[in-house]
């Protein structure tokens, strides 16, 4: 058989496996004409020009699709997002979470390696090889290829263009193809025309949003001096909080927290490709992520207003905690950039107790109290950023950390590894708290805590995972469910019992500590909102859902190639089944996403 019949073959094969396990519709004869044009458009080069090693050509070129499409599968079972290009600044990143990466390989993805390694075989075998180097070597009719050069040219226009406009990045992709759509974001670059960074103003942001700020705001000032302490629990869900399984409490230290305290059920997470420092971006300047790559990398170099600055010029400390390297996600740059006075991580804490990449929370909540005792021993206040990290992806904890027997149902699965793994990080946060209760911090301070972003990824649960997810939820587990993520805020004398049921997002973590702390944000831009203050809510998404999707008060929204035919999903408890986003929010989120975009890329460098 000839190369290109047979490479054809090939790769139809690995298309269909990719389109398998990512589009909801499966395989469709759609393939024939969207990933087939590109594949010849590229054999026919090589009959074209390769006079001499047409087979290794051949080869190189099957190599290259065959990682594309491997990179497609394994980043959509994490974020359900198509990958691109720009997601080649991760790379560094990968042979950090490489266990989280094996976590989500099926077997039957390595299919997609099974030729590869067969023709490699075949290469060392001598005759086979010249048998094929002959087939290979043979000159094509110069006009028939020239022919079907130029009609895949024509499919792959005809792909790409009518559906370039199009909003949702997976609706994209099965319209292009996926390799049309991976050479289309390749071309297209960034060509977002910013808005004038001098127009961007507090006024214009909240009329996006559709709020004023009040005269007379409630809680202002009521922390005034006291330390803040933030602390962000790695991939923590609202579903766990009060959450039992056979009768045990998952997340007793939380839910006595959130008993008692304010608690925010209906709050999200707005995090993007950076997950983790994503969110502490986000938190610490309340603007949102841009629409390519991590914060952390893609910013770190702007001189950004943030509430360590804030903070600073209050008289406070400002240090943050992370028993990670902090070369990692470039958080050096990004800590500098948010302007904390110092950060701490793995050279501080050490390698003892290590947990996949870092120290165990025991080990970050241990010293970093003994260290936050020291920061406040003369009477200044200080504002700590705490990042827990043992319940990691894939929350295969090792066994000397267990704290529960899960019920036999949940033993070896997703869902039960992130329970237990869940319930090892609620335990070391309320040591932890009766660690700050000792050394007498606790009564004299702010405690935030909150999750960095989602720990179950619809996209990444087999079935039995979503039969267990829906024994908890009562019913299908969406992805409004996925995103939510809990917040609680805690401070002796302020706080009290009270469920506030407006939806939030972690831009709204900073102006909500500002008025609590009574530092007053006039002259200083930000996208989120103070939760105490406002009851109405407008939350951009990006990444986990396609671009153009947002959270409003009664429903979250995924775009399709546009409004029209996106799909809505209410929320639960906070409206009825007929709940639906406006076109009016459709755009207003889009340009809150324009606007933050807009104002901090022009922001100027830092020194």
């Amino acid at each position: 058989m000839k190369p290109f019949i047979f490479f054809t073959l090939i790769l139809l094969l690995k298309s269909a496996l990719a389109y398998f396990v990512i589009f909801d519709g499966g395989l469709s004869w759609t393939i024939l004409i969207t990933e087939i044009p590109f594949i010849w458009l590229m054999f026919c080069l090589i009959e074209m020009f390769a006079t001499k090693r047409k087979l290794g050509f051949y080869m190189a070129a099957n190599f290259i699709v065959t990682a594309v499409m491997f990179a497609v599968i394994m980043y959509y079972k994490y974020y359900g997002v198509i990958v691109t290009y720009h997601a080649l600044g991760q790379v560094t990143q990968v042979t950090a979470v490489k266990s989280s990466v094996f976590s989500l390989l099926d077997p039957y993805y390595l299919l997609i390696f099974l030729d590869i390694i067969v023709l490699g075989f075949i290469v060392f075998r001598k005759k086979t090889a010249q048998a094929w180097k002959t087939i290979s070597s043979k000159k094509a009719n110069r006009k028939a290829v020239t022919a079907l050069f130029t009609v895949s040219l024509g499919l792959c226009f005809f792909s790409i263009y009518p559906n370039r406009a199009s909003m949702n990045e997976i609706v994209k992709a099965e319209d292009m193809g996926i390799l049309n759509y991976e050479f289309y974001t390749l071309l297209a670059g960034n060509n977002q025309e910013l808005t004038d960074i001098n127009v961007i103003t507090q006024e214009a942001i909240n009329k996006e949003k559709n709020i004023e700020e009040p005269a007379s705001p409630h809680y202002w000032n009521a922390a005034a001096g006291k330390n803040v302490i933030i602390l962000q629990l790695e991939a923590f869900q609202t579903f766990l909080v009060g959450l039992t399984i056979d009768g045990k409490e998952i997340t007793p230290n939380l839910n006595k927290l959130a008993r008692e305290n304010f608690y925010f059920p209906n709050f999200f997470q707005q995090v993007g490709q950076g997950n983790t420092s994503d969110a502490e971006f986000v938190v610490n300047t309340s603007f949102l992520i841009p629409p390519k790559g991590a914060a952390s990398q893609v910013y770190a170099n702007k001189a950004i207003p943030s509430l360590p600055k804030l903070l600073s010029k209050q008289g406070y400390r400002t240090a943050t905690f992370h028993t990670n390297s902090v070369e990692f996600w470039n958080r050096k740059e990004l800590y500098e950039a948010l302007g904390f006075d110092r950060y701490y991580d793995q050279e501080f804490f050490g390698q003892d107790d290590t947990v996949f990449f870092g120290p165990s929370d025991e080990e970050l909540y241990g010293k970093t109290a003994e260290e936050l005792e020291k920061m406040g021993h003369d009477g200044v206040p200080f504002y700590a950023q705490v990042i827990s990290m043992t319940a990691h992806h894939p929350f295969t904890i090792p066994e000397r950390k267990y704290k529960m027997t899960l019920p036999d149902r949940y033993e070896g699965t997703f869902v039960g590894d992130y329970i237990r793994a869940q319930n090892y990080a609620d335990y070391t946060m309320g040591l932890f708290i009766d660690d700050l209760k000792k050394r007498g911090i606790w009564d004299n301070s702010i405690l935030v805590v909150y999750g960095d972003h989602l720990g179950l990824p619809i996209y990444s649960l087999n079935r039995d995972d979503k039969e267990l997810m829906q024994e908890i939820y009562g019913r299908e587990y969406g992805y409004a469910d996925m995103l939510n993520i809990p917040l609680v805020i805690t401070s002796p004398d302020v706080t009290k019992p009270a469920v506030m049921t407006q939806i939030g997002g972690q831009s709204d973590i900073m102006p909500t500590i500002a008025n609590l702390t009574g530092v007053s944000l006039k002259d200083h831009i930000y996208f989120g909102q103070d939760l105490l203050n406002q009851s109405s809510n407008l939350l951009p998404e990006r990444y986990y859902l396609p671009s153009g999707s947002f959270i409003a008060d009664h429903s979250l929204f995924v775009s399709g190639a546009g409004y029209e035919d996106g799909s809505h999903h209410p929320l639960q408890g906070l409206g009825n089944s007929d709940s639906k986003a406006s076109l009016d929010e459709y755009n207003r989120a889009l340009k809150l996403l324009h606007l933050s975009d807009s104002y901090v890329s022009q922001l100027p460098d830092r020194d």
